[in-house]
């Protein structure tokens, strides 16, 4: 298979996230943060989501409204909307590879409290290898970044959502760069997870567009 051109991107300046984006990244991280540190203390499968939403200072409903199960906080990337909004901001002509690529520059360049915390990420691995209700919701749902990946392929390209290429693309494209950070962490987080990352796109080529 071809390797994805590796052309950079023009650097177009997205238009910063407004007060109310911001203020739900701020809930989601609050609410990962409580969740991530009574997994450590007490185990995972002796969390409630009570007691994550008493951790996090928010209701029991707030943490539903963010993450529908409980499995979902391991799942799901507190940086989804930010992704989400990247995602969009780029040329709809732009190879899908290469938009990737911009994103996760963007990504990695936030400041500390951005990425997410190299103890927070082993124990994410650790949780989808140990805990089988973890590794059943994954199954059965896909990750909220495939989900994400495949309506900004879907905007992109002019299909449908529920287009069997768009769905496989979309967890094709999130299973590699998953087990990029896979890699990453297998081998103690010295490597360069961009480096590693950016050779998870080199296999796939772009989704043709329909339009």
């Amino acid at each position: 298979m071809t390797p994805a051109s590796r052309t950079p991107a023009p650097e177009a300046a997205p238009r910063p996230p407004g007060l109310r984006e911001r203020k739900k990244l701020r809930t989601r991280l609050a609410i990962r943060r409580a969740a991530f540190a009574l997994f450590r203390e007490q185990g995972y499968d002796a969390t409630t989501v009570e007691r994550i939403a008493e951790r996090a200072d928010v209701s029991p409903s707030t943490v539903a409204r963010y993450f529908p199960a409980k499995e979902d906080i391991v799942l799901t990337d507190a940086y989804e909307p930010l992704l989400e909004e990247l995602l969009r901001h780029r040329p709809a002509d732009e190879p899908v590879p290469e938009t990737l690529r911009w994103v996760l520059r963007r990504l990695t360049a936030l400041p500390p409290g951005g990425p997410p915390h190299r103890d927070d990420l082993l124990l994410r691995v650790r949780l989808l290898a140990e805990v089988p209700a973890v590794r059943a919701r994954l199954l059965e749902s896909g990750s909220g970044t495939a989900r994400l990946m495949r309506r900004a392929l879907a905007a992109r390209t002019g299909r449908d959502e529920s287009d069997p290429e768009v769905r496989l693309y979309a967890m094709g494209l999130t299973g590699a760069l998953l087990e990029a950070m896979a890699l990453w962490v297998e081998g103690g987080c010295r490597d360069d997870l961009a480096r590693l990352a950016d050779h998870a796109l080199d296999v796939f080529r772009d989704l043709p567009d329909t339009r």
